[in-house]
């Protein structure tokens, strides 16, 4: 049974992933922070699908999380296959008026543990010639975001970060891709609290879809992933349009 080790677990994409890999016959490691949740997403899991389950209580934001992560995986003996690095969060607003602290932590855990974690894992990979990793980036790494200026940022970070790892590892049995969802009905509007923002009223996508295509094109080996006909729209003309118009709606969608 091969496993697959996934960050953010208790809701919305990361849930999705967890449940879509389980109901594919495969063992998981669940990582986030609340270990109630994840008590309860174990148990959830095994009992519905028969699969082996372990978890990890872990703020991802301290500097040793990825030590710890490791520390657990070596003692129990497991070589992970695939790795999906899905945790994550947003400060929205206007840059001057936003949390620095709260944005140095998301810089520290989409980027620096992002990397951390991606490192150490595909030691291993590279060692048994065999691999999946799937960044979640967003719609946002390609596009500049006034009153998101950070969380895209690092969300560009993560695009192209992977597409380097995808060269790099071309032609051999390692493959890294980004998904890069859009708006989804998830937790993560509200916590960031842009649920009622025109952006999270047009086209939004059901997290078990996301979930159903980022699985599929993962294990094909995709370099990139953009789920949903007006993402992909989006993007396309995100493209081509000049940064002042994108600028300009941006803005309008986050109102």
């Amino acid at each position: 049974m091969k496993t697959v080790l996934i960050t953010g677990t208790t809701s919305g994409i990361g849930k999705a992933l967890a449940e879509k890999f389980a109901s594919e016959r495969y063992g998981l490691i669940l990582v986030a922070r609340d270990e109630q949740k994840l008590r309860q997403q174990q148990v959830s899991l095994q009992n519905t699908y028969h699969v082996d389950v372990k978890y990890i209580s872990q703020d991802l934001a301290q500097e040793d999380a990825v030590s710890r992560i490791m520390e657990n995986i070596e003692k129990w003996k497991l070589t992970v296959e695939i790795l999906i690095n899905n945790a994550g969060f947003n400060e929205c607003g206007f840059f001057v008026d936003t949390s620095f602290d709260r944005e140095l932590e998301m810089i520290n855990l989409h980027i620096r543990f992002v990397t951390e974690l991606t490192k150490r894992i595909l030691v291993h990979m590279k060692k048994s010639g065999y691999g999946r990793v799937l960044n979640v980036g967003s719609t946002g790494s390609f596009i500049p975001s006034p009153t998101d200026a950070v969380y895209s940022a690092t969300k560009a970070y993560i695009m192209s970060f992977s597409n380097a790892l995808c060269g790099e590892f071309r032609n051999t049995g390692i493959k890294v891709t980004t998904l890069c969802p859009g708006a989804t009905q998830t937790e993560f509007a509200e916590k960031a609290n842009i649920q009622n923002t025109l952006l999270f009223k047009i086209a939004v996508m059901r997290p078990e879809k996301v979930a159903d295509i980022a699985y599929r094109k993962l294990m094909r080996g995709k370099r990139l992933i953009i789920p949903g006909m007006y993402n992909k729209l989006l993007v396309a003309f995100a493209k081509i349009m000049p940064v002042s118009i994108t600028n300009r709606i941006t803005i309008f969608m986050m109102k």
